[in-house]
């Protein structure tokens, strides 16, 4: 919140109610919180990606050389984060 004087901005003002950082969604699915949640109830997926997460740098190797490392570290990384999202916006 922004306090005014005049026509002049004070600062931030910190209020109870308020949180300590933004999320940019309302039930903090992007949360490490959420995500543990999340895999600790659907073991199946875990396992699923914990697959994904250690094979797609190697398929990278295997199909690009370095570069493929990178882009399947990316690739792994992103789909650990946005599983948790994507399922509950498919509509579990």
């Amino acid at each position: 919140m922004l306090v005014s004087c005049g026509d002049r901005t004070v600062g931030f003002v910190y209020t109870a109610g308020m949180s300590d950082r933004s999320d940019t969604t309302h039930d903090g699915s992007f949360s490490a919180a959420a995500r543990r949640t999340f895999y600790e109830g659907h073991r199946s997926l875990a396992l699923f990606m914990i697959l994904i997460v250690f094979s797609a740098p190697f398929a990278g190797l295997y199909v690009a050389g370095l570069f493929g490392v990178a882009i399947g570290v990316v690739i792994s990384a992103a789909a650990y984060v946005l599983l948790p999202f994507l399922w509950k916006w498919i509509g579990d």
